[in-house]
């Protein structure tokens, strides 16, 4: 089967005519889409999906990114996220492991950057996640962050996204020769690209979750006949690293108002 990955594709920022053109191309390109969030923002985020699946005409396999949260909650827009699943419309975080054929398995989670690489205490950059996601509103005032409350949240979600994926992981690698995981946030430093090269440390807390990457990395250890690529984006820059011989990571670019896919995989 051919397999479509597009990620950041924002289609809240694209017009009519770019939205179709996108599911215009994915249905003359591929069997089956899997998007690695920022789909469109919470209040619109259901009609989105369900606009995508029907233009498509495929299955499409998604997990949500920070942007799919904004003016809403990540408990609220989870849940209508899985409110508007069906059997073409698959959401990740929800679903355990996929079969894409005998010998390759889908999996796949939100994820969340955990703060946990670069430096968090001496960064001053501010993103819209901490005035638009309802969880991640920890200010001590109105021009500060409320730094260790932000950081116990960050790691929250760092670790849940781990822990769903060490379990489908697992399952998956024990079963199949292929892993495709998606997931929003790049899980280590070096896949975390921003103009040909790593994020600075300053952004870096908020675009990477070495969570999930040591959970890849203990995989990838435990099951080396298994080749494990990931598939993530949420910096809007490009690359792609080998961690092992076994661990692929590539990120995808993206550009506001123009969706796109960024590869096609031929899936045996």
């Amino acid at each position: 089967m051919k397999l479509a990955w597009a990620t950041d594709i924002h289609l809240d920022h694209a017009t009519e005519s770019a939205r179709r053109r996108f599911c215009q191309a994915v249905s003359e390109q591929a069997d089956a889409l899997v998007v690695t969030g920022d789909i469109a923002e919470s209040h619109i985020l259901g009609t989105a999906l369900t606009v995508l699946a029907e233009l498509t005409g495929l299955p499409v396999y998604f997990v949500l990114g920070n942007h799919d949260f904004y003016r809403g909650s990540i408990s609220t827009t989870r849940r209508q996220a899985g409110y508007v699943v069906t059997q073409n419309l698959v959401y990740l975080s929800q679903a355990g492991v996929v079969e894409l054929t005998p010998n390759t398995a889908l999996v796949g989670h939100d994820g969340w950057a955990d703060g946990r690489l670069g430096d968090l205490d001496g960064s001053d950059v501010i993103l819209n996640d901490f005035l638009l996601i309802d969880e991640l509103k920890h200010w001590r005032d109105i021009h500060t962050l409320d730094k260790p409350a932000l950081r116990k949240a960050l790691e929250a979600l760092g670790d849940e996204a781990a822990g769903y994926l060490k379990s489908v992981l697992t399952l998956a690698a024990e079963k199949y020769s292929q892993v495709i995981v998606a997931t929003h946030i790049p899980p280590f430093r070096e896949a975390a690209w921003h103009e040909g090269r790593p994020s600075a440390d300053d952004y870096l807390p908020f675009f990477s979750c070495k969570a999930v990457g040591d959970v890849l990395l203990e995989a990838a250890r435990s099951y080396p006949k298994c080749q494990i690529l990931v598939l993530c984006g949420h910096t809007h820059g490009g690359g792609e690293i080998q961690v092992a011989e076994n661990l692929r990571v590539v990120t995808g670019p993206a550009e506001y108002g123009r969706p796109e896919i960024r590869q096609v995989f031929e899936v045996a």
